[in-house]
């Protein structure tokens, strides 16, 4: 069992056994782990103590989260991005595909192509010469599901496996907040879709909105719903981050690869930003 593979049966045991509050104890037992053997794992993982975990799980710390997200995302359509905080969006710029290579589907296009194992379980990355096009996690061996939606959107592209250069690509997406390098995305979608993704852009690490504060920074306050759908088809999970993105009750809601892995993300990013704070 891997490292996501034994965060993720925490948080279910966790979801299963929320009524009796389980100590880390607990938690370390139902993964199948001593605690100092589960501690351990989460170091590595998280590079902080598992403690983060249970209050990354807590449905008041989402609450707190999405507060901040909420002020914050305000704050920086008031202000622009000169706020004292760098904004996810200065490392992450979009590319969007012009009409004509919408109608070509990827027609002379070449995707460098690979499976990497991310802190999330196994993800298949694609990335042309104008940038990433493609991320999504699939759990087990079985890439199949994930390569069928890279050629859905692209389906007469030219694929190149080359999983040693996705690997180099994936520790530049996975590296700790601090250190992250520049990235371009090369994304196709409608001109509502692509105002919603680059409003997920703006809204920092370890912060979360919601649908309708997300509807409003897209333009279109009334559009909750249509930006739910929006936010429901980004094909590059994780750089444009629709995991921070929450109902405003606080519950994280459904997630395109799964709602353990929005949990797990969501917990990874908030230690990853403790450790920087």
């Amino acid at each position: 069992m891997n490292s996501y593979e034994s965060i993720a049966k925490g948080i279910r045991f966790l979801d299963e056994h929320r009524a009796a509050q389980p100590d880390l104890a607990k938690v370390a037992a139902g993964v199948g782990l001593s605690p100092a053997d589960f501690h351990r794992l989460f170091r590595a993982w998280a590079g902080a103590t598992p403690k983060n975990l249970l209050q990354s799980l807590m449905l008041s710390h989402a609450k707190l989260l999405l507060r901040e997200g909420e002020g914050g995302l305000t704050s920086v359509l008031e202000s622009g991005l000169s706020g004292p905080r760098r904004l996810h969006d200065l490392r992450v710029s979009l590319e969007v595909a012009t009409p004509g290579e919408i109608k070509a589907q990827g027609a002379g296009l070449q995707i460098q192509t690979g499976v990497v194992a991310s802190p999330f379980g196994n993800c298949l990355i694609g990335e042309t010469p104008r940038g990433i096009c493609h991320l999504s996690f699939f759990d087990g061996e079985d890439r199949e599901p994930a390569l069928a939606e890279l050629h859905g959107d692209w389906p007469l592209a030219q694929l190149e496996w080359d999983d040693a250069g996705i690997h180099a690509r994936a520790a530049q997406i996975f590296a700790p907040a601090a250190v992250q390098a520049p990235l371009k995305l090369y994304v196709k979608g409608t001109s509502f879709q692509i105002l919603v993704w680059r409003a997920l852009l703006k809204i920092h690490p370890g912060t979360l909105v919601s649908y309708g504060k997300l509807a409003s920074a897209a333009g279109n306050p009334k559009a909750s719903r249509a930006t739910g759908t929006a936010v429901g088809r980004n094909a590059i999970s994780f750089l444009i981050p629709c995991h921070r993105v929450i109902r405003e009750t606080g519950i994280s809601g459904n997630y395109r690869w799964g709602a353990v892995r929005k949990r797990a993300i969501l917990a990874w990013e908030n230690c990853q930003q403790d450790r920087i704070s």
